[in-house]
C-alpha cells in the first residue's frame, strides 16, 4: 500500500518510455520486478511520472483528454489484437466446391458435355441429338447455384456472429480514474498510463503494475499454469497480466502494456500465426474478433511460460500446435449428437441405395442392350452410363437432408438474435437449443429469483430488537457513529446511493445491493456517509481483510485519532456472532455476550427475521490500543474478540413475476432448485414465497454440512448412489459453497437413475461458481451482478438478473427444437418418397421418373427455403405445457415416424398410380418408354409436377409435430412461410411451363394442372386420416437417439485428418457420406458455428474433462466435513466485499 501521496505534476512530462521497454518491464516477476522499477524509476510513482499519469488521478487530459488518449493509442498501441481479414467471396465458393457429391456431379456433367458433342452412330432425331448438352449444362448450373447459396449463407452468418461477438466483448467493461474520477470504460478503450481500479472477480484487461493493493491474489494459471492464488503488493509482486482474473481483495495498478503488447497479446500473436501456415479449419471462429479481456483465458495451458519468452518460441509453437490438436474431438450438445447420429443412419442407408440404383441400371442395360439385343458397343452407350452413374450420384445427394444443418443454423441463429431482446445474451449458439431439454434448473436467490433492490427494515441494537427502523432521536449518538463509521468505512467505496431519476422515486443503488441498503440505513439515521469517507480516504487504510468465500466476512482497519487502531467487521450473522465476546447496549457500554446470550439472540432474534424472508448479517467492532503490537497478516488473531454492534434483517422481495414463472416450469416438467448461500430459514421462507416448495409435497431442504454428511462415504469421497438418493426431492440447498453447487450440478447431470438422463441449468455470479457453470450443460451468468470470470465460464448472460428470463430460453430451446423436428418431419419424407421412386423407377421401367436436375431442384432449391420457413416460426406459450424431452430420447418421436410414412405411402401410391396407370387416366402418351435420353413428356411432367405440389403442401403439415389437428393454427404470425410456400409455387409453374428440355418438363393443360393440384392438396387431408392413426403399434425409435456416454466426432473434422493422416483408417462409404456431409456443414457451420462465440476457456472438451477435476480440487481434505464457515459466494449469503468494485457481489 502507498500513503500519503502528493499530487504528482505530470502534465509538462512527455511519454519518453518505448514500447519495447515496457514489453521486457512486464517480462520480469516478482522482488526482481520491484527492484528493477527502483532502480530504474525510484518508485511505482516514478514510474507513473514517466507515463504521464497520477497514481491518484489518473490521466490529466490537460492538453485534451481525447489528444492525450489518441497520443497513447498512437505510440503503444490499442487494447484489441487485430483481426483476421474475413475470407473472400471467392474463397467462400471455394470452400463450398471441396464437397466430394458436388465434385462427382461436376465431373459427370462434364462427361455429359462431352459426350453430347462425340458422333454416334445410333439414329436419333436431330433436335434430340443437338439438346443432349442441356442436361449436363443444367447439372453444372444447378451445382453453381448451390456454390452461391452456400457462399452467400457463410458470408451472411460471419457478418451476423462477428456482429454478436462485438456485442458481447463491449459487454466487458473496467473502471478507470481519469482527470480525477472514477469512470467506467470498455476494455478496449483502455491506454497506457490508465490507471484501473480493480477488485474481485475482474478479468485483468492489460498488463500493468500495482500502486495500491488490499489482500490482492491473483489466478495466473492461464498464463503460468500455477494454479495457486498469488499474492500482490508493491513491494514483493508487482506484476498484473493481462487474461488473469482477481481472487480476492482490491486495488489500483497503472498500464503499462495493451493489445499486441500485452503478454496475453503476445501469445495470441502467436497463436495466430501457427494457425496462418495451416489450412483454416473453422472459418467463422478464425474470422472472429479476438479481444484480449475477453479471451485471456483462452490460452489456458498451453501457454504455460510463454509470457516470459520475447519472441517465437519452438516450444510455445509445439505446445499451441498439440493444444489445437487436443480440441479435434470435442463434446457435442444434446441436440448436436443426436443429428450426427442420425446423419450417420442416414448416411448408411443413402449410400447403400445410391450404389444399388446405380447397379441395378447398369445391369439391366448391359443384360437388355448386349445380352437380348445383341447390340454391338456404341459410343452413344457411354452416354447411358453416364447418366446411370448421374442419376445414382443423385439418389446420394437427396438421400442426404441437404437441408438439415441449413434450418439447424437458421433456427439458432433467428432465436439467438430475438434471445437478445428477451434479456438472454448467448454467447454459446449451441445452449440456445440445449436449454430447449433443460429438465433442471439451479438457480441462485437473490437477484435471480428476488429484486435485488435491498432495504434494511430490521435492526437488533442496543439489545433491543427493533421490528420497524427507529427515528434518529431513538438512537444514542455514539451509538449512530459506530453504525454509520462501520457501514461507510467497512465497505466498497464504489457501493453508494445516487438521487432518483425522477422526483418520488426511490434512491438509485449502484454497486453491491446489500451494501447500498446498508447505506441506506445511515442516509436514515441522519448521516453522511460520503463525509465519512472523505475522511478515511483508502489510503488511511492500515489493513483489510477483503471477502472471499471461506472468510464470509470483511474487515477494515483504520487508525484512531488519539492513537491505537479500530477494526470494522461485517458479515454473516452466525459467522460474525462465533467471534465476538462483548455486546453493546443501548448506552453505547459493553456488556458481557457468552455462549447462553449467543444461542438466546439466535433463537429470538436471527431465526424469527430469517423466517420472514429476511437476510440477516452482523456488525462489529474491536479497539486496539496504541503501542499494542499487532501481526496484521494473521487475520486470526486480529478478527476475534469482537464487540457486536447491531445484527439487521435486509429484505429482498420476491420479483413478482417469479411464481408464475416457476410454474410454467413445473408445467414444462422442469425441476426448479434454489442453490444458496443464504441462512436455511430465509431461503426456505423465500423458496415457499416462489412456489419452488410446494405444501404437500415430497421434498428436502438441507443445508451444505447436512448435504455433504448425507452424499461423502466415510472416507470423504462423494458416491453417486449416495447421491441419487439425494437430489430428486432436494428442492433448496442453503449455506452451500461453491463445491456444493458444482457437485451437486456434477451429480444430476451424472445419474442415470431417470429415464431420459438429466439436462441441468445454472446460474451464478461469482468467480467460484465457474467450476458449476462449465460443468451444467446451460450456465447462466448474471450480467448486472456478476463478475467477469462468471460471464467468461457462462453460456448465456442474462441481461436483467431475472428468472423469467430463463423461462424464455427454455421457450426458444423448445422452439429450436422443435423447428428442427418439423424440418425432419418433411425433409424425410421428400428423401424417402424420393430415393424409392428413384430406385424402383431403375429396377422397373430401367428409368428414373424424376430426372436427376428436377430432383436437384427438389432437394437444393426447394429444401433449403423449407429449411428457412419452417426455422423461423415464432415460440407459443404451449411449448411449455409439454415435458422436456431429455439427453437420450430419440430425435424423431412416434408422432413424427406416422407423419413421414403415412405421408410417404400416399406420395408413393399417388406417383405410382400416374406412373403406370397415368396414360390411360390423363391419355396420354406412355413416357417410360422413352428412355433415359429421350425429350420431356407430359407422362414424367404430370408425375414430377405433382411430386412437387405434394410436398408444398405437405410442408404446411410439417409446421406440427405433436400430432395437432390444426397445421393452420399460427400461419399468419410467419410471413415467411408464406411468402415460401407461394413462392415455391410460382417458381414451380415456371418451371413446368418454360422449363422445357433444361428441366425435361412440357407445359401442361388446365385440366392437367388441376389434378395436379388437387392431388398435392389431397396431402392435407390425408393428415387428418394420419392423425387418427395411435402411435402404440409403432416400435421405439432409435433414429438420433443421444448417447450421454458416447462423445461424438466433428465429421467434417475427421474428413479432414483423413486427407492427410493415415492413421485414421475409415471405411470407403463412411468417408464416402462424410465427405458428402462437408458441405453441409460449410453450409451451416451449425455444428461447429459455436467456437465464434467461445471468447475463454469454455470449450467444450474443457467442460467435460473439468467435472472430475474441479470436482477432486475443491473437494474437503479426508475426514472433514463442511461446516457453516465454508460457504459459498453468493449475493445470497453475507455482506461485502473489495474497495472500488462496481458490483461486489456477497
Amino acid at each position: 500500500m502507498y500513503s500519503n501521496m502528493a499530487e504528482e505534476e505530470v502534465d509538462g512530462l512527455a511519454l519518453t518510455i518505448p514500447v519495447s521497454e515496457l514489453r521486457q518491464l512486464m517480462e520480469i516477476r516478482k522482488a526482481e520486478l520491484a527492484k528493477t522499477i527502483k532502480t530504474k524509476y525510484t518508485d511505482n510513482i516514478g514510474l507513473c511520472q514517466k507515463l504521464r499519469t497520477s497514481p491518484t488521478h489518473g490521466i490529466s487530459g490537460s492538453q485534451g483528454m481525447k489528444l492525450d488518449l489518441d497520443q497513447r493509442m498512437e505510440k503503444y498501441g490499442r487494447n484489441e489484437i487485430p483481426p483476421k481479414p474475413p475470407k473472400s467471396f471467392i474463397q467462400l465458393m471455394w470452400e463450398a466446391v471441396q464437397d466430394a457429391t458436388l465434385i462427382m456431379l461436376v465431373i459427370a456433367a462434364f462427361i455429359s458435355l462431352g459426350l453430347a458433342f462425340l458422333p454416334t452412330s445410333s439414329h436419333h432425331e436431330a433436335g434430340e441429338t443437338e439438346a443432349q448438352w442441356i442436361e449436363g449444362f443444367a447439372i453444372l448450373l444447378a451445382v453453381m447455384v448451390v456454390i452461391l447459396v452456400t457462399a452467400f449463407n457463410d458470408w451472411s452468418k460471419e457478418r451476423q456472429f462477428r456482429g454478436l461477438q462485438n456485442k458481447i466483448e463491449s459487454e466487458h467493461k473496467i473502471t478507470v480514474i481519469r482527470a480525477g474520477e472514477a469512470i467506467l470504460v470498455k476494455v478496449t478503450e483502455i491506454v497506457v498510463g490508465d490507471v484501473c481500479m480493480i477488485r474481485y472477480g475482474d478479468l485483468l484487461p492489460a498488463d500493468g503494475i500495482v500502486i495500491q493493493s488490499n489482500d490482492l491474489k491473483v489466478d495466473e494459471s492461464s498464463l503460468t499454469g500455477e494454479s495457486d492464488a498469488i499474492k500482490k503488493s508493491v513491494e514483493k509482486d508487482p506484476a498484473l497480466l493481462s487474461g488473469t482474473h482477481v481472487l480476492e481483495g482490491s486495488g489500483k495498478m497503472v498500464v503499462t502494456a495493451v493489445g499486441l503488447n500485452s503478454q496475453t497479446g503476445q501469445i495470441f500473436s502467436l497463436l495466430l500465426g501457427v494457425k496462418g501456415q495451416k489450412p483454416e479449419e473453422d472459418g467463422v471462429a478464425d474470422r472472429a474478433v479476438v479481444k484480449v479481456p475477453a479471451d485471456g483465458n483462452n490460452i489456458d495451458e498451453s501457454a504455460t511460460g510463454a509470457a516470459n519468452s520475447r519472441g517465437p518460441n519452438p516450444e510455445k509453437e509445439a505446445m499451441l500446435q498439440e493444444k489445437e490438436d487436443s480440441n479435434l474431438m470435442e463434446g457435442k450438445s444434446v441436440l448436436q449428437g443426436k443429428l450426427t447420429k442420425l446423419a450417420i443412419q442416414i448416411g448408411y442407408a443413402g449410400v447403400t441405395i445410391a450404389v444399388l440404383t446405380t447397379l441395378v441400371l447398369i445391369i439391366r442395360f448391359c443384360i437388355t442392350t448386349y445380352g437380348v439385343d445383341k447390340q454391338p458397343w456404341e459410343t452413344g452407350h457411354l452416354q447411358s452410363f453416364v447418366n446411370f452413374f448421374i442419376i445414382g450420384v443423385t439418389v446420394l445427394v437427396v438421400a442426404v437432408p441437404e437441408g438439415l444443418p441449413l434450418a439447424v443454423t437458421i433456427s439458432l441463429a433467428y432465436s439467438v438474435k430475438k434471445m437478445l431482446t428477451d434479456n438472454n445474451l448467448v454467447r454459446h449458439l449451441d445452449a440456445c437449443e440445449t436449454m430447449g431439454n433443460a429438465t433442471a434448473i439451479c438457480s441462485d436467490k437473490t437477484g435471480t429469483l428476488t429484486t435485488n433492490r435491498m432495504t434494511v427494515v430490521q435492526i437488533y441494537t442496543g439489545l433491543n430488537h427493533h421490528k420497524k427502523i427507529p427515528s434518529y432521536e431513538e438512537f444514542g449518538a455514539d451509538l449512530i457513529q459506530l453504525v454509520s463509521e462501520g457501514v461507510s468505512v467497512n465497505s466498497s467505496y464504489a457501493s453508494r446511493l445516487l438521487a432518483p431519476e425522477q422526483e418520488g422515486q426511490l434512491a438509485r443503488q449502484v454497486g453491491n445491493k446489500t451494501e447500498c441498503a446498508l447505506l441506506g440505513l445511515v442516509v436514515g439515521l441522519q448521516q453522511e456517509y460520503q463525509a465519512i469517507r472523505d475522511r478515511w480516504p483508502v489510503e488511511r487504510y492500515v489493513h483489510c481483510y477483503t471477502f472471499n468465500s471461506t472468510r464470509k466476512s470483511m474487515s477494515t482497519v483504520i487508525p484512531l485519532e488519539g492513537g491505537g487502531f479500530r477494526l470494522y467487521s461485517k458479515g454473516a450473522s452466525e459467522i460474525i456472532m462465533k467471534k465476538c465476546t462483548q455486546i453493546v447496549d443501548a448506552n453505547c457500554q459493553l456488556q458481557p455476550f457468552n455462549m447462553k446470550d449467543k444461542e438466546s439472540t439466535v433463537k429470538n432474534v436471527i431465526e424469527p427475521m430469517a423466517s420472514d424472508g429476511l437476510r440477516t448479517l452482523s456488525l462489529a467492532y474491536r479497539d486496539f490500543a496504541a503501542g499494542e503490537e499487532v501481526n496484521w497478516e494473521d487475520e486470526n488473531s486480529v478478527v476475534t474478540n469482537l464487540n457486536c454492534v447491531a445484527i439487521v434483517g435486509i429484505e429482498d422481495p420476491v420479483r413478482d413475476e417469479v411464481p408464475p414463472a416457476i410454474i410454467q416450469c413445473q408445467k414444462a416438467g422442469i425441476t426448479v432448485r434454489m442453490v444458496t448461500g443464504d441462512n436455511v430459514n430465509t431461503a426456505r421462507s423465500i423458496a415457499t414465497k416462489c412456489g419452488i416448495l410446494v405444501p404437500g409435497e415430497d421434498f428436502l431442504v438441507l443445508e451444505g454440512k447436512e448435504f455433504n454428511r448425507r452424499i461423502r462415504d466415510r472416507f470423504g469421497k462423494v458416491q453417486q448412489r449416495l447421491l441419487d438418493k439425494v437430489w430428486p426431492q432436494l428442492r433448496v440447498l442453503a449455506r452451500s459453497s461453491p463445491t456444493d453447487k458444482h457437485t451437486l450440478v456434477k451429480g444430476i447431470i451424472d445419474s442415470k437413475i431417470s429415464v431420459h438422463r438429466e439436462v441441468v441449468a445454472v446460474t451464478g455470479d461469482g468467480t467460484n461458481d465457474a467450476p458449476a457453470l462449465k460443468k451444467a450443460d446451460v450456465g447462466f451468468a448474471m450480467g448486472i451482478a456478476g463478475t467477469d470470470v462468471a460471464k467468461e465460464a457462462s453460456d448465456i448472460i442474462l441481461t436483467d438478473d431475472n428468472f423469467t428470463s430463463i423461462v424464455k430460453a427454455v421457450m426458444w430451446g423448445r422452439n429450436v427444437y422443435d423447428s428442427i423436428s418439423k424440418f425432419l418431419q418433411f425433409q424425410l419424407t421428400v428423401n424417402l418418397v424420393a430415393v424409392i421412386v428413384a430406385f424402383s423407377g431403375a429396377c422397373i421401367i430401367n428409368d428414373s421418373p424424376l430426372r436427376a436436375i428436377q430432383m436437384l431442384w427438389v432437394n437444393l432449391i426447394m429444401d433449403s427455403f423449407a429449411s428457412l420457413a419452417l426455422a423461423t416460426e415464432l415460440p407459443t406459450a404451449s411449448l411449455l405445457n409439454r415435458r422436456p424431452y431429455g439427453r437420450t430420447k430419440a430425435l424423431i418421436s412416434k408422432i413424427m415416424i406416422k407423419s413421414i410414412l403415412g405421408h410417404a405411402v400416399y406420395q408413393l401410391i399417388v406417383i405410382f398410380t400416374i406412373l403406370f396407370a397415368g396414360p390411360s387416366l390423363f391419355d396420354i402418351d406412355d413416357g417410360s418408354t422413352i428412355g433415359p435420353t429421350g425429350p420431356a413428356t407430359v407422362h414424367f411432367t404430370i408425375i414430377f409436377n405433382t411430386f412437387v405440389l405434394m410436398q408444398v403442401f405437405n410442408e404446411i403439415n410439417a409446421r406440427k409435430v405433436h400430432g395437432e389437428r390444426n397445421v393452420f393454427s399460427g400461419i399468419h404470425t410467419n410471413p415467411t412461410f408464406l411468402v415460401i410456400v407461394i413462392g415455391t409455387f410460382g417458381v414451380q409453374i415456371i418451371l413446368v411451363e418454360f422449363g422445357s428440355i433444361v428441366f425435361s418438363t412440357t407445359g401442361l393443360s388446365l385440366d392437367e394442372w388441376a389434378w395436379c393440384f388437387f392431388l398435392g392438396m389431397g396431402s392435407l387431408l390425408w393428415h387428418q386420416i394420419i392423425m387418427t392413426f395411435p402411435t402404440h403399434w409403432l416400435p421405439n425409435c432409435a433414429y438420433g437417439r443421444g448417447s450421454s456416454s458416447e462423445q461424438l466426432p466433428n465429421i467434417t473434422e475427421i474428413d479432414e485428418i483423413d486427407r492427410g493422416d493415415s492413421r485414421v483408417e475409415l471405411k470407403r462409404a463412411q468417408i464416402l457420406w462424410m465427405r458428402g456431409l462437408t458441405r453441409l456443414q460449410q453450409q451451416s457451420r451449425a455444428i461447429r458455428v459455436v467456437h465464434a462465440f467461445q471468447s475463454g476457456v469454455n470449450h467444450r472438451i474443457e467442460r467435460k474433462s473439468l467435472s472430475n477435476s474441479v470436482h477432486e480440487f475443491m473437494a474437503p481434505p479426508l475426514g472433514e466435513s463442511y461446516d457453516i464457515e465454508h460457504t459459498k459466494k453468493d449475493d445470497d449469503s453475507a455482506p461485502t466485499v473489495s474497495f472500488h468494485s462496481v458490483e461486489t457481489t456477497l
